[in-house]
């Protein structure tokens, strides 16, 4: 959630805004080359040597949406997962405060329940980017207060001498489970990921467009939904990169969280 300098669902949009009419106008543009070609070199020229270009270059452009696609839900179901895992994480070392003796077991347990709801809090706050790293500030001086009481309590001369060896590894995986997921939303491909399939949905308009000057009509609502098409699946392959700003979301999947919170007696 470390979106220091752009809001991913802004620049999603605005980069297929302008993909869609950059597309429309590689289009109108090789069309308008081809049709000199022709004026100058007849009507074959148009085709006589791009046809195998347009091919390879849309042939590119497949794979390599295919593959960003794919990898985008690799990491997306990746997500989900370690949402489950969080809730488990925490679930196993709330029932182990039962460990500690009685009285270090309240302070510790409403330890636990403000950290859950900050944890909470920290994705419902969510598009708002500075709201949510606000949250996950406090969070973390959560983290800390947790992780103090509970070696405090295993500390305590009547506390049980299982108690550090079962209670500390679990708060200290509960720890890192909120670690791993932060870090796993700044798991993206390289920003020249996206320049390359940008460029390539632009050259491969600008070969079809060439390709089509030999025809007499311009359909424009080819032109249009090709266009469009392909500025939509950039926008998806953004949207599942970047959850929780656009039209995906993993709201669904926090009620784990929220499940576990209720089982906070």
């Amino acid at each position: 959630m470390s979106f220091e300098f752009f809001n991913p669902a802004t620049i999603g949009v605005s980069v297929t805004s302008l993909m869609f009419f950059g597309i429309l106008g590689c289009l109108a543009a090789g069309r308008r080359l081809g049709r000199r070609s022709i004026a100058r070199h007849g009507a074959s020229a148009a085709s006589a040597n791009t046809g195998s270009l347009e091919s390879a270059v849309f042939a590119l452009l497949g794979l390599l949406i295919a593959f960003t696609f794919a990898g985008g839900l690799t990491r997306f179901d990746l997500r989900r997962a370690q949402a489950v895992d969080e809730a488990n994480a925490i679930g196993t070392a709330y029932l182990r405060v039962d460990l500690v003796p009685a009285a270090a077991q309240p302070p510790l347990r409403e330890s636990f329940r403000n950290y859950v709801d900050s944890r909470i809090a920290t994705y419902r706050k969510l598009p708002d980017v500075g709201a949510a790293r606000l949250e996950l500030q406090r969070s973390r001086e959560l983290q800390d207060k947790v992780w103090a009481r509970a070696v405090s309590a295993v500390q305590m001369p009547e506390a049980r001498r299982e108690a550090a060896l079962l209670l500390l590894p679990a708060v200290n995986q509960m720890l890192d489970m909120a670690a791993t997921r932060i870090v796993a939303t700044q798991m993206h491909p390289p920003g020249i990921i996206y320049v390359m399939l940008v460029g390539l949905a632009l050259a491969a308009a600008l070969l079809a467009g060439y390709q089509s000057a030999a025809e007499r009509r311009y359909s424009w609502l080819h032109q249009i939904g090709f266009a469009a098409i392909v500025a939509f699946t950039v926008y998806v392959i953004l949207d599942i990169e970047y959850p929780r700003l656009g039209f995906i979301r993993l709201d669904a999947i926090d009620k784990v969280l929220v499940d576990a919170r209720a089982g906070m007696k």
